[in-house]
């Protein structure tokens, strides 16, 4: 039984100019399986070239029995998915196509009724279904006996009961023996790899489907995962990790432990992760943890600057915090990077003007803007139901495009955060630390971070005004996708029977 893992290739600028970290949601789900006595491959799309026709070629020559496909980008990735798994049943008739992401966890109805492609959808967290999966194809076992699955049985979708939450985040490995690590990098081309310490986030922001899809948050093992950082830095020569996790601070006395064990281990990593500028503040008296651990840059989720809008999206933190929090990453030499996301509310010229003002002043290092956008697997979705959507294209569902409109025209939305990233980046402050931070290593990750942004800049503007398609009169949030899906609560959350849902499943373009 041949399974091959398919990264496919991403169409975001991120993918195609900055450097690359090792798909570890694929290599998570690839561990078990090869533990349990498969043959697993792996093709990372995002890899070389980057063309699809070239993926499709090395799928072909692997003569894969079951090809299992997903992406950290979940909805933006969704149609070249679907597009790499219609060629894939052209070209190999027999292969038995499974699907897995955040996207298809809450699409899989509509997935299973118009793309005829892919046979299995695994809805939630993977290793443990993704191995029953498996062992009930290999074994010719009926699908329904699997928990926490979506599939095709003729005309019939049909699903089945939630499974279980893994209890033990350790209980599973990650594959790295199936990539080269030389292949991938962060910060400025250094060997990197991405890694997750918790799943789940224990707080409600209405903008974050982190709560509803993980259902609660869990940790890893601190002094596991200092020891497996440490052994791949020893012997695959990794400098960089990025913590893939949304809230990997959430517990005080975990996450000091595990900074506790990391320094034990006596190797020089550079970390990178987000975090929640109130849990910033509430381990002020830790920092220095942080900095002799390795940590460069935090990415601080402020997500905006106005008091009420803070309030209405449940961030639980204040502009203040904020602040405070900056002041502190700074004290320890250690990056900020802020997040604002635009198009929580109807937003005027004088909301992006008070905006500027307040990113200026919360002064942080970097700054990164990105625009809200509604997945019907969260509270905002049900928040902004009558608005209009201006971008049908799920390619663009990046959170690095507008989606929702506005008052104002999608030219100037776009000016205002060309001209808010320009005047923060270009600032004498700004300037000044990359030129002529004390800190070396520091100074370098503000130029790469800064030359990012000069590929980045031409790409965005040049795909703005020639590539992507914008509607002026396009449906509510509501008329495209339909109901909410935030009462379910937990991502698989399906009746306590086997549900048999019968959709017609004939494409909506036959």
């Amino acid at each position: 039984m041949q399974i091959l893992m398919l990264n496919v290739p991403h169409p975001s600028i991120g993918s195609s100019i900055s450097d690359h970290l090792p798909p570890l949601g694929l290599l998570s789900i690839a561990g078990p399986l090869i533990d349990a006595g498969y043959c697993v491959k792996l093709i990372d799309g995002e890899i070389g070239t980057r063309c699809e026709r070239e993926v499709l070629d090395r799928t072909e020559a692997a003569a894969p029995d079951i090809v299992l496909l997903g992406h950290c980008g979940s909805t933006s990735a969704h149609p070249v998915i679907a597009r790499v798994a219609q060629s894939l049943r052209l070209r190999l008739p027999d292969v038995v196509i499974v699907y897995g992401g955040v996207y298809p966890t809450y699409h899989w109805r509509e997935i299973l009724a118009t793309e005829r492609s892919i046979d299995i959808i695994v809805r939630g967290e993977g290793e443990h279904t993704c191995l029953r999966v498996i062992n009930a194809l290999v074994a010719n076992d009926d699908l329904a006996s699997v928990p926490g699955i979506a599939y095709r049985n003729g005309e019939e979708v049909v699903s089945t009961p939630r499974a279980p939450l893994i209890q033990n985040l350790d209980f599973y490995r990650v594959a790295w023996e199936l990539i080269d690590h030389q292949q991938y990098t962060y910060w400025g081309g250094r060997r990197a790899i991405g890694i997750q310490f918790s799943r789940g986030c224990p707080h409600h922001c209405t903008f974050c489907g982190q709560r509803g899809f993980w259902t609660r948050w869990r940790h890893r093992d601190p002094a596991q995962l200092a020891m497996e950082l440490a052994r791949l830095h020893r012997e695959h020569g990794v400098e960089v990790v990025n913590f893939a996790d949304e809230n990997p601070i959430a517990s005080r006395s975990q996450w000091k432990a595990f900074l506790e064990a990391l320094i034990s281990q006596n190797v020089e990593l550079t970390l990178v992760a987000s975090a929640r500028a109130d849990d910033i503040v509430r381990d002020a008296d830790i920092l220095h943890l942080y900095k002799r651990a390795g940590f460069e840059r935090l990415l601080l989720g402020t997500d905006n600057t106005d008091e009420e809008t803070l309030i209405k999206i449940a961030k639980g933190s204040s502009t203040a915090t904020d602040r405070q929090a900056v002041r502190l990453l700074r004290r320890h030499n250690i990056l900020s990077l802020a997040t604002f996301a635009v198009g929580f509310d109807v937003e005027t010229d004088r909301d992006y003007w008070r905006a500027l003002r307040q990113l200026l002043v919360l002064d942080a290092d970097q700054i990164s803007i990105v625009y809200a956008t509604p997945h019907r697997w969260t509270s905002f979705y049900s928040e902004s139901s009558e608005r209009r959507v201006i971008q049908l294209d799920l390619r663009w569902w990046d959170y690095k495009h507008q989606v929702l409109a506005t008052q104002l025209p999608t030219w100037r939305v776009f000016a205002w955060v060309k001209v808010i990233e320009a005047t923060l980046q270009l600032r004498p402050a700004a300037i000044r630390r990359t030129l002529r931070h004390q800190d070396l290593r520091l100074r370098s990750a503000m130029r790469w971070y800064t030359g990012l942004g000069r590929q980045v800049w031409p790409r965005e503007i040049r795909n703005f005004l020639f590539r992507e398609r914008r509607t002026n009169n396009g449906p509510t949030v509501r008329e495209l996708w339909g109901d909410p899906q935030e009462h379910e609560g937990f991502a698989m959350a399906v009746p306590s029977i086997k549900t048999q849902v019968s959709i017609n499943c004939k494409s909506r373009n036959e």
